[in-house]
């Protein structure tokens, strides 16, 4: 196993200093001990792996054999794809085929905790394992990981904040990034701690993931990994952008708040099914939204919010069925690894709080800013699932073309 491989060589290293007195006072008895209940161990894990099955639907299922290959014969791994091809359910359980998961668990960082939790269930839904057993998860405040575990979900604060009892992550054998193209503090100091970790620990395995990444740059961090691509299945979707110089803020202007409230309304007088997916940059936004959309829209939708701090069951309603049109009012949350079912209209105000640093006063501050091109595609991407869906950006073209590539 790989946590007992350091406790092994340190004791080999002492035997070989400490000569003759060492062989007589049981040490060797001890390591041989522990080795040999290291190898039960093993055996163990691999006589309980729960049974793969990978759904076909997926488009990512395509490129198993690619990236179970890759794995095998690479220490890092750029996976680069679509919102809903699959990234974040399928690559644990490719890791799982490579092999890997034997030596030590496979963890899997995600940056929000809503994501943590979902991607946990639904992983162990698909194992057939009940969570907390195979499959299981650890945030603040709470922790459903069994000693036994093959696969851990954790926020990136939570594998960080592992680093520094355990510096060389030997209670994993592989690592996934999750969400790498949203580069916050925590996902840099991993992926620049875990580069340099693979070069101690060669068992190690490093997979990087992402909707949209700068995969060169990445690639060549790791050593030259390899790249693998993976299209996402998705239909058409139409974007509308709001007239140049339609603006929000004060003096008078509409803010993002009404101008979203209103296209909601415009959606409703196309009277065409789907449910609406609203992107606002805070709490107290979403709040004021879903006010304004309940006297205008509630007896005709559900209204329903959803932030990082919602409590577990409010954040479930947005994936149950409803009788009526859904209307979800969410933080950028919503905008990756998370895929609400059937959601047809994205209306996007192009605003999100952004995590910034400040190497001068080291601090970090979460104003609210423009978003980049590739978050506004990743909203973009959460209709066109299961048909045509509709994009209705709250700023103009010009804008969105202006903006950086990447936050």
């Amino acid at each position: 196993m790989a946590r007992d491989r350091e406790t092994l060589r340190l004791g080999l290293e002492r035997l070989r200093h400490a000569g003759e007195p060492a062989l007589t006072d049981g040490a060797v008895d001890r390591l041989a001990a522990r080795l040999a209940a290291s190898i039960a161990a093993k055996d163990r894990r691999r006589q309980n792996l729960p049974l793969l099955t990978f759904p076909e639907a997926l488009p990512i299922t395509a490129r198993r054999e690619e990236i179970v290959a890759a794995i095998q014969q690479h220490p890092g791994v750029i996976v680069s794809g679509e919102t809903g091809s699959g990234k974040s359910t399928q690559i644990p359980k490719f890791c799982l085929a490579a092999g890997r998961g034997l030596d030590g668990m496979i963890g899997h960082t995600q940056p929000r905790r809503i994501a943590a939790v979902a991607v946990a269930q639904r992983i162990a839904e698909e194992l057939g394992e009940p969570l907390g057993r195979a499959v299981g998860y650890k945030i603040r405040f709470s922790d459903r990981t069994a000693p036994g575990a093959y696969i851990k979900i954790m926020t990136d604060g939570i594998l960080l904040a592992e680093t520094q009892t355990d510096r060389r992550l030997s209670a994993y054998d592989t690592i996934i990034v999750d969400e790498a193209h949203e580069r916050n503090l925590n996902i840099d100091f991993i992926l620049g701690y875990l580069k340099r970790l693979v070069e101690r620990r060669r068992d190690l395995k490093v997979v990087i993931t992402s909707a949209t990444i700068d995969t060169e740059k990445f690639s060549r961090a790791f050593g030259n990994a390899p790249v693998i691509d993976v299209t996402g299945r998705t239909f058409p979707v139409e974007v509308r952008y709001a007239d140049p110089g339609t603006g929000s803020g004060d003096n008078g202007e509409v803010s993002h708040v009404e101008l979203a409230v209103q296209a909601v309304a415009d959606i409703a007088h196309e009277r065409r099914g789907g449910d609406v997916l609203v992107f606002m940059p805070t709490e107290q936004d979403i709040r004021d939204a879903c006010e304004a959309l309940e006297g205008r829209a509630g007896r005709h939708a559900v209204i329903l919010p959803l932030f990082a701090r919602l409590s577990a069951a409010d954040q479930a309603r947005v994936f149950k069925p409803a009788d009526q049109r859904k209307i979800i009012v969410a933080t950028n949350v919503a905008e990756t690894s998370l895929t609400i079912p059937g959601i047809r209209y994205v209306v996007d105000t192009g605003l999100a709080r952004i995590s910034r640093y400040s190497p001068r006063t080291r601090t970090t501050a979460l104003p609210v800013a423009p978003i980049s091109r590739s978050s506004a595609d990743q909203r973009k991407g959460r209709c066109g699932r299961v048909e045509h869906g509709v994009c209705i950006r709250l700023y103009a073209e010009e804008d969105y073309l202006a903006r950086p590539q990447y936050t």
